[in-house]
C-alpha cells in the first residue's frame, strides 16, 4: 500500500479504517495491473489512466464508487450519478462487504468502461471504450 493511501486509511475512525483496509485488499488484488493513488482526496484505481473504482468517507458512510458502474446492472450499486455513468453503495460496517459481489463488480469494471480520462477533450461527453 502506498504511503498516501495508508495515511488516508489512518485518518479514518476505526470502523471506517477497517472498511477501507478490507476494500483495499480486494481491489488491489483483483486489479493488480492497475495504478492506485490519492485522487481528489481519496483512493482511486486507474486502468490505462482511466478511473475505475475508488472509495471515500461521506456522511452516509464509506462510499464505494465505480466510475462506469451504472452499466454493471447490479442491484446493490444503487446510488447513481446524475450526469455521468457512476454507481455507488455505502458501507457502515466491514461485515457488509460481500467479497464475491465485490470481485464480480471489479471484473465488470475491467470489461465495462466509459472514457473519463478524455472527458475534457470530448467537452464533457462520455464515450464507451469497452
Amino acid at each position: 500500500m502506498n504511503l498516501e493511501i495508508k495515511t488516508y486509511h489512518q485518518k479514518q475512525n476505526s470502523i471506517d479504517e477497517a472498511i477501507c483496509d478490507a476494500l483495499y485488499e480486494v481491489i488491489d488484488h483483483e486489479l493488480a495491473e492497475s495504478e492506485s493513488k490519492i485522487w481528489h482526496a481519496h483512493p482511486v484505481w486507474f486502468l490505462d489512466g482511466n478511473p475505475i473504482v475508488g472509495y471515500s468517507k461521506q456522511k452516509k458512510g464509506l462510499r464505494l464508487m465505480f466510475w462506469s458502474g451504472a452499466d454493471f446492472e447490479e442491484e446493490r450499486l444503487n446510488v447513481r450519478g446524475v450526469k455521468f455513468k457512476d454507481a455507488s453503495m455505502f458501507y457502515q460496517s466491514v461485515n457488509e462487504i460481500n467479497q464475491v459481489e465485490l470481485k464480480r463488480w471489479l471484473a465488470k469494471s475491467r470489461d465495462i468502461q466509459w472514457d473519463y480520462k478524455n472527458i475534457v477533450k470530448s467537452k464533457g461527453v462520455l464515450e464507451r471504450i469497452k
